[in-house]
């Protein structure tokens, strides 16, 4: 039985993995969340500037809200429009609403698709799987969490702000944080919702008429 037991545990595990790997469509680095616009201004041009805008963004900003979204999905309450409605810019609402449709695609391979409207957004949708394959609110805030700052570091790599040795240390350094902050989102509920990152928030908007973008947002 605990053999058993064990192996369910690591199913979920791998699946949650997999959803939020670089391999699923919702992974790949084409989005850099406008920090490619706080780059090209001066804004973000190290470890330490990258890190605190990562810490800023889930802590208080709109990763905080994604994942509150995502577990009131979990538990399934109808978000859908209220996420859209959250959607800071123009790219920030197309990046959610066409990382939502992929993900559906993709992940239908693991569970059974969720009812969803088809511009669900990311963790709309990513709540609403994520309750259909067993995987724990708790567990699904901080792979996601982490993911995002993952690919955060990523596309600072690509930006050139820092080398992999430097977005290692900023991942290390952001681990404390997305834990406290996937706990808190865990237990939260609609009443939550709200934050304090005006910067960000602007460089996705500033993001939309910069010249020679290499990614999306």
């Amino acid at each position: 039985m605990a053999a058993t037991g064990t192996t369910t545990i690591t199913m979920i595990e791998l699946t949650l993995l997999s959803w939020l790997s670089p391999v699923f469509p919702t992974g790949g680095y084409a989005y850099s969340g406008g920090l490619e616009a706080a780059v090209a201004e001066g804004r973000v041009d190290g470890p330490e500037p990258l890190a605190r805008r990562i810490g800023c963004v889930i802590g208080q900003g709109a990763l905080w809200n994604d994942a509150v979204l995502a577990v009131a999905a979990w538990r399934g309450e109808d978000v859908c429009d209220l996420a859209i409605a959250l959607a800071g810019s123009k790219e920030r609402l197309r990046e959610t609403v066409d990382q939502g449709r992929a993900f559906r695609g993709a992940a239908a391979y693991w569970v059974n698709p969720p009812d969803l409207q088809e511009d669900a957004p990311f963790p709309v949708t990513l709540g609403a799987f994520s309750a259909a394959a067993g995987i724990a609110p708790l567990s699904m805030c901080a792979t996601f969490l982490h993911a995002w700052a993952s690919a955060q570091a990523q596309a600072a790599i690509r930006l050139s702000v820092t080398g992999q040795d430097g977005a290692a240390r900023v991942l290390a350094a952001l681990q404390p944080l997305i834990a406290e902050t996937a706990a808190r989102a865990a237990d939260s509920t609609l009443d939550a919702l709200g934050g304090f990152a005006p910067g960000p928030e602007i460089d996705s908007l500033r993001h939309e008429t910069l010249d020679g973008r290499l990614f999306l947002s």
